[in-house]
């Protein structure tokens, strides 16, 4: 991975290469200023030689691809074409927290509701608020500032002179049936029929589950409620009471692990759910107002140019790669390298009693934020010299009043680790890091990243 240097005055320099890096450490001439992403300061240079470096962005629903490229342009005497080859100098996957801001609202809505109703009734009251033209969702929002920050944080790292953003819209009702058209299109695949009518017909009036016919059906979630399955009719399909009740939130393919043939087959007639790219879709123009008003030229690009840029070139699906093909660019080199995942995790709440799921009060938490010089949030390695936990551990600390934490790391939690045993590597600022050391080549495609 390359490393991210400033000069005296702070000023964002061109990156160098560990090796130098490590070579002006060593010898006194620049300090650590940042450990993710690995970024030093200079002591005794101002300025210097700039070259283009482009940021390129491949907007996710869970996961956003960043990429940070040096771009090369060459104009070929014959043709007069220009070539455009982008070598990746730093690859990150910034995870964002949209379904954990969505489940805190919903968790404050009940408590908004009890209390309303806990002394006297009142009427609730949803129509009392204002919201200006364009609005998103706080779970949306998140997306598109979390995003926007990391920008601007490169910016003041690294010389950026453009961005690139992949800005896509997935026709949802062409995803669920490609064969539709005309208008049926405009109508939609329920113009004139109930859910249930149109359930019927969909699944030929019997059970999916047993084949019973002339029973009385049920409406039944594939993917239950309580697993997360919504209310879309691609979730939807019938059964009678007793499968009904049999199959509850059992997923359905446990519940028909002894029925291939018939798994495959409702698999077959379920739709994907698509509430990755709704975010997707809902975000991005809000994405690329928020890029534009950086001042600096944004370059646009269809996923569809992505695919065939990756695919052309032979580079690995992931979601920082995907962002390293955004756009025009004729070859990317030195994309085989380590990518350093950033995980949104907030910065705490005001909250300071932990609830069970009813709703009563199970602890309470700390008033104070630090304990021996650490807080929740810290990135720490500890060194644990012997014991059933003896070794190094890295990870976000999560402290206790007792100096016994704990060390969440990418593998799992260890609990009970004393501070005398850890050393600070950088504060809390609401992100957990780790590296991942290679890219996997059948990594899944998110929906908000399928080209």
């Amino acid at each position: 991975m390359s490393v991210l240097v400033l000069d005296k005055r702070k000023c964002p320099l061109m990156p160098c290469t560990e090796k130098r890096a490590r070579l002006l450490l060593e010898r006194g001439k620049a300090v650590v200023l940042r450990v993710y992403p690995f970024t030093i300061r200079l002591k005794d240079r101002v300025g210097g030689d700039m070259q283009s470096i482009r940021v390129k962005i491949d907007p996710g629903s869970k996961t956003t691809g960043i990429a940070l490229v040096r771009e090369t342009q060459t104009i070929c005497k014959d043709t007069g074409e220009v070539n455009t080859k982008a070598a990746v100098l730093l690859l990150f996957e910034l995870q964002h927290r949209g379904q954990a801001i969505r489940d805190a609202l919903n968790q404050r809505l009940g408590f908004r509701r009890r209390r309303r109703a806990q002394l006297r009734y009142r009427p609730a009251r949803f129509l009392n608020r204002t919201r200006p033209q364009g609005w998103l969702a706080p779970s949306l929002q998140h997306r598109v500032d979390t995003t926007m920050a990391w920008v601007n944080r490169f910016a003041r790292f690294a010389p950026v002179t453009a961005i690139s953003q992949e800005l896509v819209r997935f026709d949802t009702q062409l995803m669920q049936n490609p064969e539709i058209s005309g208008v049926a299109y405009q109508q939609g695949e329920l113009a004139g029929f109930e859910v249930k009518e149109y359930l019927l017909e969909k699944w030929g009036r019997c059970c999916v589950y047993c084949d019973t016919p002339n029973v009385p059906l049920e409406v039944e979630h594939i993917v239950a409620r309580a697993n997360g399955g919504t209310n879309r009719v691609g979730n939807l399909t019938l059964s009678c009471h007793d499968c009904n009740q049999r199959k509850g939130i059992i997923p359905v393919a446990q519940f028909l692990e002894n029925a291939p043939a018939r798994l495959a087959r409702v698999q077959a007639q379920a739709r994907t759910p698509l509430k990755d790219a709704a975010a997707v879709n809902s975000t991005r123009w809000a994405l690329f107002q928020s890029l534009k008003a950086t001042g600096l030229p944004v370059e646009t690009g269809t996923g569809g140019r992505t695919k065939w840029n990756r695919t052309r070139l032979g580079i690995s699906k992931g979601h920082a790669l995907d962002a390293a093909c955004v756009g025009m660019v004729d070859d990317v080199q030195d994309w085989n390298r380590p990518v350093l995942g950033i995980k949104a995790t907030g910065r705490g709440s005001y909250k300071r009693t932990r609830l069970n799921k009813h709703g009563f009060p199970r602890g309470y938490l700390m008033r104070q934020k630090q304990v021996k010089g650490f807080q929740t949030g810290d990135a720490v390695r500890a060194t644990v010299p012997k014991g059933t936990k003896m070794g190094v551990h890295v990870g976000r600390v999560a402290v206790r009043a007792s100096g016994s934490f704990n060390i969440q790391m990418p593998n799992g939690v260890v609990q009970g680790i004393s501070h005398r045993h850890c050393a600070l590597i950088q504060r809390a600022d609401g992100y957990g890091y780790f590296v991942q050391q290679k890219i996997a080549l059948d990594h899944k495609e998110d929906a908000g990243q399928a080209a």
